[in-house]
């Protein structure tokens, strides 16, 4: 299997399908690259070259016990778009990944990047503080950490149907997707899944966003109840110059696989155009 070395010697597990601009794939949390399924194989058929990878601690890749701030997970990009020495890149960044998106486009610049999307993303900055008070309090997030700590596999079962917005009267997704989302959490390394919830939660990027000098698009549900898109959507295009938001009505958290046709049309006229 592909795999490319970090700078910590921290063992990254990849995919790279099809021929053509290469677009890159960041998934979120607390899933692995496989969440990109329906967006991985379709791209790739429509002729792009797309690499998916497994964040550290989560998939294939390797679990070290350190290193899931977001200055090491973007060194951990960095290193990957190095070793496939990729250029004319459309980095897009689901949830998490789209801090990824951000943190790199603002340490590294777009010398090897043409394009980034932000898919339901965490940015700009999620904690409610003193100079940021429309984020969320930080009693979520400790409630979130609670329930990873106590128990984290009864935790994953429910929050996967508020990923999806699955509830008695709507059933966005089936249960073998519930289910295969359960597995995705429950093989990530229990420090990865914790650290990365801190960070997440944390991480201000509102500078990285205004660094931003690449054509960019923003896509975000309005029923989005695990990363609000007054919080996060419609702040993130408010922060990086030009970039355009597409917001899908009624839409939760999980719309890679809630509206995946949707979703991947828009992709790929961001793409083309």
């Amino acid at each position: 299997m592909p795999y490319i070395e970090t700078q910590d010697e921290s063992e990254i597990y990849f995919s790279d399908w099809g021929e053509g601009e290469p677009v890159v794939l960041i998934h979120g949390w607390p899933l692995d690259s496989s969440s990109w399924e329906y967006q991985a194989r379709f791209l790739a058929d429509n002729g792009y070259r797309v690499i998916a990878y497994d964040r550290r601690g989560f998939g294939r890749s390797e679990r070290p016990y350190n290193g899931y701030d977001y200055d090491t997970l973007t060194s951990d990009l960095n290193d990957l778009l190095e070793a496939l020495d990729l250029t004319g890149v459309t980095l897009v960044g689901f949830s998490m990944g789209g801090g990824e998106v951000a943190r790199y486009l603002g340490t590294y610049g777009s010398e090897r990047v043409a394009k980034a999307v932000f898919v339901g993303s965490v940015t700009p900055f999620l904690l409610k503080t003193e100079d940021n008070p429309g984020g969320v309090d930080q009693s979520v997030f400790d409630g979130v950490l609670e329930g990873l700590q106590k128990d984290r596999f009864a935790f994953t079962t429910e929050f996967a149907k508020l990923f999806y917005g699955r509830t008695l009267l709507n059933h966005a997704v089936s249960d073998e997707v519930l289910h295969w989302y359960f597995l995705q959490a429950a093989a990530a390394s229990p420090v990865a899944m914790i650290e990365c919830a801190k960070a997440w939660s944390s991480t201000d990027f509102r500078e990285d966003l205004a660094r931003i000098d690449v054509p960019t698009l923003v896509l975000h549900g309005t029923a989005d109840k695990t990363v609000p898109i007054d919080v996060s959507g419609r702040r993130t295009v408010e922060l990086v110059p030009g970039a355009v938001l597409v917001e899908y009505e009624g839409e939760p958290h999980g719309f890679t696989a809630t509206i995946p046709d949707q979703l991947n049309e828009d992709l790929l006229a961001f793409l083309r155009s």
